[in-house]
């Protein structure tokens, strides 16, 4: 009997061994549910109408995403490594003729916020120089409630429908079969998914700028990224974009510094915001936003609703409302930072969402993940995520519940309570959603003005200063040249050429290979699939070629302050002081910070007899964590030359474009170093120590972020 049982329980187990193997070999099969339903359309949410709503009883919808969202706890699937800081909000003038939010329309009121920054692809461990996209969430303690606005620091983004989110994370996460590679986009799979999806083209140039790579999350715009809607107390709707503009501009590194960064500090920009709030700078951003009355919705030559496309601020002008400043760093990491919960769907009254497919997939996966991450509905009860209005519900118990509701009613309508919590009117402060007309069919289809994926790449690229095309280039060729597999090269390339045949034929040279003449098809709905829901890829004319908003060099809100950039003075036994305490005034005097750089810590004796406090010692430091380099005056300088870490220091900051300057000996130093052009126009040079005109070039120097034009005498 019992040998029966064994030989009944070894045939099951070889079954189900069987099934398993069929099941992760997908070769040749269809795409199903994970009933085993077979899915017709892997692409499109279920829509009421091709520009309409999505709907909830999209099953495969639901049961993708709430997939997706559970598999990871309780790290964040993406946005896991994160810093964050406390402050506030401050409108400059009413919105009220667009609006009925009551913090944009009240002046004198400050409105608490909580702010957390990102990096999307890695895990908590990760870099902060990963070349990725940037989260930039705010929460808005208002007095109506909870506003959440959770974008990047890009405004656009890789896919047109939530469908495909769960598909493009798995891609650029490390592949599963060897966790390799970490926050990095730079591997097969994550190009696979790219170069057969063109409606990421857009993304892409963004992605392999340098805004990918920010010096600072204080020197970072951040963006809304889906239209959304302002409506007025007379019901009337405005479309509506969010920006937010940084007061120091927005500045990045270059490709072969971030990765030295990574090495060198991995928490750089962590320890960035953090240090500068410790400091009393604070960081601060102007919030503005493009404004679209009702009745233009379909005036441009895109789609509002469109995720993959931005409104370029030549044809839509970014009115600036108010400011926001950080002003306190947080009390204990994972309290606040790691278990805040942002949610697009957390708005106030005068506020509403679009039918933007991505945005209608995000406002059910932001609860699903929480009830994951956070193991309870009641995640709105930490201290991080409650909301200064009076909250009065009849949701009772679950796990975590901190409110102790007294009463014997918890239902809604009652007569035992006297009817409360009752239900506001909408003149008192009831959210009431936009009466929008939706007439349609359900239908899993992609409205026809989603097609053109690569005009608006075109613009971005066709925007850029011929240094930041380099650079775009030379991301696109780092990237490439990681991926093994050449059909996706190739198709890579095809999909470049439609946006730009120049930059296409740059990373073709690099690759070693051809731009293919006719670019394969990149939608595959697979065997057997409808394909009346898919239009063909397609670029439109624009009605302009370039927006210098979408440039950093160029970009209009640039800032030329050098506040809390850090300068190295490298220095040495026999430095003239008189040198050292010129230029740190003339730079503190800015905002700027000098940190003394020598051969060993505690006291360095001054040629006047003095000493000066070391901060860091040439073993501990690299040119990679400042923005600036100065070598002072003094005979005991002319030693620097000499030391192997003061080379390597220099040559890392020439060769990043950095602006150098030197007195006297400091200067003679320079000339020693073989790979240094003292004719280079970010290379500065005095004749004697506290030289006034030096330190005056050195500032406003300091100001243009890098000397670029360096580049073309390295390459």
């Amino acid at each position: 009997m019992k040998d029966s049982k064994k030989t009944n329980q070894d045939s099951n187990d070889g079954k189900q061994k069987d099934l398993d193997a069929d099941r992760s070999n997908a070769e040749g099969q269809f795409l199903t549910t994970d009933q085993g339903v077979r899915i017709n359309d892997d692409t499109n949410s279920l829509k009421s109408g091709e520009r309409g709503p999505s709907l909830l009883e999209d099953f495969i919808l639901r049961e993708k995403i709430t997939h997706f969202d559970h598999e990871r706890i309780p790290e964040r699937i993406v946005h896991a490594r994160g810093s964050a800081a406390h402050g506030y909000f401050e409108l400059y003038k009413s919105m009220d003729s667009y609006t009925k939010a009551g913090f944009l329309n009240n002046t004198s009121i400050k409105t608490p916020v909580f702010v957390r920054f990102s990096t999307v692809a890695g895990s908590r461990g990760s870099t902060d120089l990963a070349r990725d996209v940037r989260g930039f969430a705010v929460k808005f303690y208002t007095q109506e409630g909870i506003f959440d606005l959770v974008g990047n620091n890009m405004p656009v983004f890789f896919i047109q429908d939530a469908m495909k989110f769960p598909d493009l994370i798995h891609a650029v996460k490390a592949e599963p079969h060897n966790e390799i590679p970490q926050a990095a986009s730079a591997h097969d799979t994550f190009w696979d998914f790219i170069s057969l999806m063109p409606e990421s083209m857009h993304m892409i140039m963004w992605v392999m700028s340098d805004r990918a790579i920010p010096r600072s999350l204080r020197m970072m715009e951040g963006f809304g990224v889906h239209t959304f809607r302002f409506i007025n107390e007379k019901n009337e709707s405005h479309f509506v974009k969010f920006h937010w503009k940084p007061k120091l501009g927005i500045h990045s590194v270059v490709w072969d510094e971030a990765q030295k960064i990574s090495g060198k500090n991995s928490d750089f920009h962590k320890l960035d915001l953090w240090q500068a709030i410790e400091d009393g700078h604070f960081p601060e951003w102007e919030l503005g936003v493009q404004l679209i009355p009702e009745s233009d919705e379909h005036i441009f030559d895109f789609d509002l609703l469109d995720p993959t496309k931005l409104v370029p601020e030549e044809i839509v002008p970014v009115t600036i409302i108010g400011k926001m400043t950080l002003n306190r760093n947080p009390d204990n990491f994972f309290a606040e930072t790691e278990q805040v919960a942002f949610h697009p769907g957390h708005i106030v009254p005068g506020i509403d969402f679009t039918n933007d497919p991505l945005l209608q997939g995000r406002l059910f996966s932001y609860t699903d993940t929480q009830l994951s991450r956070l193991g309870s509905p009641n995640f709105h009860e930490i201290h991080i995520n409650r909301t200064i209005a009076p909250m009065h519900n009849n949701q009772r118990d679950g796990h975590m519940r901190q409110e102790i509701a007294t009463g014997r009613v918890s239902y809604h309508p009652n007569s035992l309570g006297g009817g409360c919590p009752f239900q506001a009117k909408i003149d008192q402060g009831g959210f009431s959603s936009f009466n929008e007309r939706v007439d349609a069919q359900k239908i899993r289809e992609r409205s026809g003005s989603f097609s053109d994926h690569f005009s608006q790449a075109a613009l971005f690229y066709n925007s850029q200063t011929p240094t930041e095309q380099e650079h775009i280039a030379a991301a696109l060729s780092f990237e490439l040249g990681k991926v093994e597999t050449p059909a996706i090269r190739e198709r890579m390339l095809g999909l470049l050429n439609q946006a730009s045949a120049a930059l296409a034929a740059k990373v073709a040279k690099s690759l070693g290979m051809t731009v293919p003449k006719i670019p394969e098809k990149p939608i595959n709905h697979g065997v057997g699939a409808d394909d009346a829901g898919a239009h063909e890829p397609v670029k439109a004319k624009q009605s302009i070629e370039r927006s210098d908003a979408l440039s950093i060099l160029k970009n209009p809100n640039s800032s030329k302050s050098i506040s809390t950039r850090q300068i190295a003075f490298l220095c040495a036994e026999g430095v003239s002081g008189a040198s050292v305490e010129a230029m740190k005034a003339a730079l503190e005097k800015e905002g700027a910070k000098a940190v003394i750089v020598a051969p060993h810590l505690g006291d360095i004796k001054t040629a006047e007899g003095s000493a000066i406090p070391a901060d860091q010692t040439y073993k501990i430091a690299a040119s990679v964590l400042f923005d600036g380099v100065f070598i002072p005056a003094g005979k005991g300088i002319l030693e620097l030359s000499k030391i192997r870490e003061v080379k390597e220091f220099l040559n890392d900051s020439y060769s990043h474009c950095k602006i150098i300057a030197g007195e006297a000996e400091g200067a003679q130093v320079l000339g020693d170093i073989n790979d240094i052009d003292e004719k280079d126009g970010g290379v500065l040079a005095g004749s004697s120590a506290g030289d006034k005109n030096l330190a005056a070039s050195f500032i406003k120097a300091l100001g243009n972020h890098r000397y670029w034009e360096r580049e073309k005498s390295l390459s």
